[in-house]
């Protein structure tokens, strides 16, 4: 079978769902997509590399690897997508559409289509006229856990000079992320009738304390930390959920609330960490419920690369933009712990990434595989 058209692979890529959720009814395996990415690679003369997931059989990581020696350019990108309202969608989600100079689809900007721009521009390099290692990195879960990006070390032959990331910048190289906390606080307390307050603990009450301390602990930090490469020079925590009680005339027995923090690069985690529970410690001690800080998923951490990189300076030249940051994160740090230099750099804009009817513009689909074409040629041939 010969690897399709550009149009063809897109639509494959997006017709084969591989939503990525913590809620099980909503996800998927990305097998189905790891396979077609290992067919369409190996007709390119790839060697491919496939790894289920530690703990989780059904979801894989894919390396792909063309050329000999040492360093070279890694292309990474994750083949999830997160789930979809679809009352809120025009189009069905897993099924390519073209209309009004776009194309609709789950996963046509975050980022399934990325994989069809980096097909697309190696049907043109022949293996025989490389100089340097070609990669291609396709990781399972960066939506939930990013899983898939913690366990590169399981690929032995996993070190390049370099390495881009295909989430969608409109082809603008990112230098810098913030990081990503997310924190679940339940408060315990004592269900009983309203009508009598000392028959139970609030819950409520409690949080409403909790709260208190959680913005105390939130203008603490935006004070004491600061980078002024992002637009939102500090830290940040929202509050983003909170449940809690289920009757009027109840005493809440328990309520729950689920924050956001975002670190600056460069910010110990381990640091953050112990200054969220100091913040709360006193408040956990003296309460008369039961409080508990549990983390929803493994903390990531910020990213930075220097400025000053050769990198950096490359793709600043081929884009014709300079390097930015981003409030968002990836899986920048876990890819630059590989010892690479690392920028984000893709098709696409974020603002349609996590949207109903999620679309790649088509004006701009010749000037970023120019710069995905031209980046490779610099590096590896």
């Amino acid at each position: 079978m010969s690897i399709p058209s550009f149009f063809n692979m897109y639509q494959a890529l997006i017709a084969r769902p591989s939503i990525s959720s913590l809620d099980p009814s909503w996800d998927h395996s990305n097998k189905a997509v790891i396979e077609l990415l290992a067919d369409w690679l190996e007709q390119l003369a790839f060697d491919v590399e496939i790894q289920p997931l530690n703990n989780k059989p059904n979801k894989f990581n894919l390396l792909a690897t063309r050329g000999v020696g040492s360093g070279g350019l890694l292309l990474s990108g994750h083949t999830d997508t997160v789930p979809y309202d679809q009352q809120r969608w025009n189009f069905d989600p897993f099924k390519l559409t073209e209309k009004d100079n776009r194309w609709y689809g789950l996963g046509a900007i975050d980022m399934k289509g990325f994989f069809a721009f980096i097909i697309e521009a190696l049907r043109d390099l022949p293996a025989n006229q490389q100089t340097k290692p070609i990669q291609i990195l396709a990781t399972a879960d960066e939506e939930t856990t990013m899983d898939g990006a913690r366990q590169l070390n399981r690929f032995n032959q996993l070190k390049p000079d370099y390495c881009i990331i295909g989430e969608p910048t409109e082809m603008r190289p990112i230098r810098a992320h913030k990081g990503h906390l997310t924190e679940s606080i339940r408060v315990t307390g004592r269900s009983g009738h309203s009508s009598n307050p000392a028959l139970g603990i609030n819950a409520i009450e409690i949080m409403h304390q909790v709260i208190s301390k959680l913005l105390e602990f939130r203008n603490g930090i935006s004070h004491k930390y600061s980078n002024k490469l992002f637009e939102i020079p500090y830290p940040t925590l929202n509050l983003g959920a909170i449940h809690g009680g289920d009757n009027a005339n109840r005493i809440c027995g328990c309520c729950e609330l689920h924050i956001d923090i975002r670190p600056l690069p460069g910010m110990s985690l381990t640091d953050l960490y112990s200054e969220l529970n100091t913040a709360l410690n006193q408040l956990m001690l003296s309460s008369a419920g039961t409080i508990e800080l549990t983390s929803m998923h493994p903390p990531i951490p910020g990213f930075e690369q220097a400025e000053n990189s050769k990198f950096v300076q490359l793709t600043e030249q081929i884009s014709g933009v300079q390097a930015e940051s981003v409030n968002y994160c990836t899986e920048a740090p876990f890819i630059q712990q590989l010892g690479c230099d690392t920028l984000v750099l893709g098709p696409g804009s974020i603002k349609q990434a996590h949207q109903p009817d999620e679309f790649l513009d088509l004006s701009t689909v010749n000037h970023s595989q120019q710069a995905i074409n031209n980046l490779i040629r610099r590096l590896c041939f």
